[in-house]
């Protein structure tokens, strides 16, 4: 695994493709070979209700958050991260040069013992 999570305010709807963004980060987070190709999932959900900064309505926000089974490196995570978090900088890029957006990366480790997993998605690959 690991689950990237896009959580958007809505208002971006507009301006940004958010299933390419969604297709961007996978393939960034392939070729990051950290990841195996069939564990990695990426969802992305708009907020129901947003106030950001000062409140204007203008402004938006990108919070990517990647949850992964332990085992990896610091080093391994820290490239990771910085190699996903640049795919979103540049697939954003033309968006954020036009108006108001906070873009902000989170990774962090599951504990397995705690976290049970089934399926036959790599059965099918």
């Amino acid at each position: 695994m690991p689950h990237l999570t896009i959580d958007y305010s809505p208002n971006l709807e507009a301006a940004v493709d958010i299933p390419a963004l969604c297709d961007h980060i996978r393939r960034a987070a392939i070729d990051t070979g950290v990841f195996p190709m069939a564990g990695i999932r990426v969802r992305a959900f708009a907020a129901t209700h947003v106030s950001i900064a000062d409140g204007d309505a203008k402004h938006g926000y990108i919070d990517i958050s990647v949850r992964l089974r332990k085992g990896r490196t610091t080093a391994a995570k820290q490239a990771a991260t910085q190699a996903v978090f640049q795919a979103a900088c540049d697939f954003l890029a033309p968006v954020m040069a036009q108006r108001s957006i906070a873009l902000s990366m989170e990774m962090r480790d599951i504990d397995p013992e705690l976290s049970p997993k089934s399926g036959t998605i790599r059965d099918h690959l």
